[in-house]
């Protein structure tokens, strides 16, 4: 049986439908591998914050039943995903990482969730992350660190690193992520998954508990580029619920990935960013992670892409822009989390007035890094401020904006690394704020942009994985995954197997 478990959890998910939908195998064996994987292995990863077998095995059955009885079912039905816990779910514990949402039982779906219930998915559970989404290790989640399934002692990137180390522990075939700053993009680079930040408005907000309202966006993580354009098929597309939400349909993602493993990429023509670990640029990147980008640039070279420099002074300024601009929004999405409608109550012992009722509980219920950013966040918004602060960092994120139009004029795509630096030890920068931050340099300009990127893995360092970042113009998602698709095939062809299979060998999952 163990054998037959293991085989299953390693299946990739378009592999994965194929043998649901031709009966060669049930969703309730597919959920029920998940979920003893699950009760073996999260106690160590502490991937999960809510796992409910008993609803996702009922969830499979009745996928089970309804393909036994000849129902015209959709291509995912009866694949297990699981959902970063700021995701709305009907009836199931949400609480984006926070004590001040805890036993919070939402009563409507986010669109996310109810799309992937009508593609007929089914939920493994809800993943942890950085409390509110405000980090980049997952140790800022009130519930305790998730580990990364290479190194137990390393983090596995952030906000969305539950869902991260799901995946890559072989806890889930591919879950859902949201990403303000980067935080699919950078736990996807040091778990060696493929992440992709969609377009902003083009995958709904609506039942996503907001940080940065101009910044937010949900979007897959998987093990392969061709099961992340899956996954973002199911969840995309214009939502009348969300204000933001692009009325376009989306590109045929899974189309252009398959197009794009076929290796050819003729003409294509590819960005090399200055700014981001370029010449003059280095400080904060280990040499490791440049070389193995500079590796992936030239497989890139090899399948016919044309490679050329391209300088973007204005990215130099996106980390200052970003802790000006998300604190600021976070400032006024936090405001609703105040004791009186719904979460933690502190303090209601009918001799305190309502302010100081609404003080105990936010001391209660936010960390210290949510706590650190209202704080700045309302400083920067404040009376004499204002323009000094929120002010310029949006006109830094014009210039940003523009300094991706010029590029984008001579280059198809632009690239990357993800992320700086490989993993890092749990604890090395909790006490260094500006350490963690500096972890999402590279993902920082496309976020503040609003463009979609991805992420996908180009070999290791020292046995830890490194993340090869691909951005695209506006709705441009699938360039990325063709660029994606390409080079993820090189990387395979060149290592003869999936860099996914040495940390399934590494943890006995064979």
């Amino acid at each position: 049986m163990k054998t037959a478990v293991n085989d299953l959890v390693r299946t990739d998910v378009a592999e994965l439908s194929r043998r649901l939908a031709f009966g060669e195998v049930s969703s309730v064996e597919v959920t029920q591998a998940y979920l003893d994987r699950i009760a073996a292995e999260d106690l160590e990863v502490a991937a999960y914050l809510h796992v409910d077998a008993e609803a996702a095995l009922k969830q499979a059955a009745e996928v089970d039943a309804a393909r036994a009885a000849g129902t015209e079912l959709g291509p995912l039905a009866g694949v297990p995903v699981a959902l970063k816990d700021v995701v709305v779910t009907e009836g199931v514990p949400t609480t984006s990482g926070s004590k001040i949402l805890e036993g919070w039982l939402p009563p409507y779906d986010a669109t996310v969730a109810a799309r992937l219930k009508a593609a007929g998915t089914v939920l493994l559970g809800k993943t942890n992350m950085d409390e509110f989404a405000m980090g980049s290790s997952t140790e800022n989640s009130a519930y305790g660190a998730t580990k990364n399934p290479w190194d137990a002692e390393r983090v596995p990137g952030g906000s969305s690193g539950g869902s991260s180390a799901a995946v890559a522990g072989f806890l889930a075939p591919w879950a859902i992520g949201t990403d303000t700053g980067g935080s699919i993009r950078q736990p996807a680079a040091v778990t060696g998954l493929v992440g992709h930040k969609p377009t902003y408005g083009s995958v709904s907000r609506y039942g996503l508990i907001a940080f940065s309202s101009s910044l937010d966006q949900a979007g897959p993580m998987a093990r392969t580029v061709l099961d992340a354009a899956l996954l973002h098929e199911a969840i995309g597309g214009h939502d009348p619920r969300d204000s933001t939400s692009i009325d376009a349909p989306l590109p045929p993602l899974a189309e252009c990935a398959r197009r794009g493993a076929e290796g050819d990429l003729a003409g294509l023509r590819v960005g090399v960013v200055r700014e981001l670990g370029g010449e003059g640029h280095r400080d904060g990147y280990e040499p490791g992670v440049l070389a193995r980008f500079a590796e992936g640039v030239e497989q890139l070279r090899a399948l016919g892409a044309e490679i050329r420099e391209v300088s973007c002074p204005a990215f130099d300024l996106g980390l200052a822009a970003y802790y000006l601009i998300a604190p600021s929004e976070a400032s006024s999405n936090l405001a609703r989390f105040d004791g009186v409608r719904y979460g933690l109550r502190v303090g209601d012992d009918g001799t305190r007035d309502l302010d100081t009722v609404m003080a105990l509980t936010r001391e209660a219920g936010f960390g210290a890094e949510v706590k650190r950013r209202i704080i700045l966040g309302t400083y920067a918004l404040s009376s004499g401020y204002y323009e000094a602060y929120y002010g310029q960092a949006q006109k830094v994120r014009t210039l940003i904006g523009r300094d991706f139009s010029n590029a984008f004029e001579g280059c198809d795509v632009l690239v990357s690394p993800t992320s700086p630096t490989v993993a890092w030890p749990l604890g090395a920068r909790v006490d260094d704020p500006l350490a963690m931050y500096a972890a999402d340099l590279c993902t920082l300009p496309a976020s503040l942009a609003g463009l979609p990127a991805i992420s996908v893995p180009c070999g290791l360092v020292d046995g830890l994985p490194v993340g090869f970042q691909v951005m695209a113009p506006a709705l441009a998602d699938d360039r990325c995954y063709r660029v994606a698709a390409a080079l993820e095939a090189a990387q395979d062809a060149a290592r003869g197997h999936r860099l996914l299979d040495e940390l399934a060998d590494r943890r006995n999952v064979s």
